[in-house]
């Protein structure tokens, strides 16, 4: 814990690859979780650092995202904040583009709607920090199980307009698998084979690649670099047609990247 920063994050790791995200107030010690797929890696976390926890966050409904409610609930009997958009039976507190959550001694996040991989997935923004689930990957994004590609895109975009500096805390850890797919269809990117060696470094040393920061990303990630013609003229030459627009670019590399 740090005494001296009153707010802090760290990641729990669960299930094979997630991240729970802990936002944690020094001061008081109390926190807020984010998309619990399991509950004693999080309850052992808690009382390991003499933690009370005040809140829960939901981006959206899959499982590796929420089982661990119904255990935390057990231990902590605290609000659970999840998409309207979506069923998941222990949310207590629905919430929508533009809501804001405030939290005593907690920033104040907003939800933004950013639907594709689910249809009403949701992020948690506050200046300098978002939380987005399974939407924005470092260096990637996530499948469109039940959203449209057009939808993924709009919302890949909307993080795309947030300050260059806010820090990305995505739910996986997928980094040098998306780098690899980054550097076949962008391979003259050299900023993209740098992050390859930095990224390589963190894993070998068991590290977290995240947060990453939405400059980097905008920098590295295929699917917020559409406009590039490198990108273009690879889609293209993979799929076997001409693209036209950013969507189709978009659209050819995920499906791309679905078999990668």
């Amino acid at each position: 814990m740090d005494a001296l920063n009153p707010i802090t994050i760290k990641p729990i790791r669960t299930l094979k690859d997630n991240y729970v995200w802990v936002i944690i107030n020094n001061a008081s010690h109390t926190a807020v979780i984010i998309d619990p797929g399991e509950a004693d890696p999080v309850i052992t976390f808690l009382n390991d650092n003499k933690l009370s926890l005040l809140a829960v966050l939901i981006t959206h409904h899959h499982w590796d995202h929420t089982n661990g409610i119904p255990g935390i609930i057990n231990h902590s009997d605290v609000p659970i904040y999840g998409p309207a958009a979506e069923k998941i039976p222990s949310v207590t507190n629905i919430v929508f583009e533009n809501i804001q959550i405030d939290i005593p001694g907690f920033p104040t996040l907003q939800a933004l709607d950013i639907p594709g991989h689910t249809i009403g997935h949701i992020a948690y923004y506050s200046p300098g920090i978002l939380f987005c689930g399974d939407t924005l990957f470092a260096a990637g994004c996530g499948r469109i199980f039940e959203g449209t590609a057009a939808q993924m895109y709009s919302s890949l975009q909307k993080i795309a307009a947030l300050p260059e500096d806010t820090k990305i805390y995505c739910a996986h850890e997928y980094t040098l698998n998306n780098l690899r797919f980054a550097a076949t269809v962008e391979p003259s990117n050299k900023k993209i084979n740098e992050r390859i060696q930095s990224v390589t470094e963190l894993r070998h040393k068991n590290l977290p690649s995240l947060p990453s920061t939405l400059r980097e990303e905008k920098e590295t990630n295929p699917f917020l670099r559409c406009h590039e013609p490198e990108l273009r003229i690879h889609a293209e030459e993979h799929i076997g047609q001409t693209l036209t627009t950013p969507i189709a670019i978009f659209t050819a590399l995920r499906q791309w990247k679905n078999n990668f």
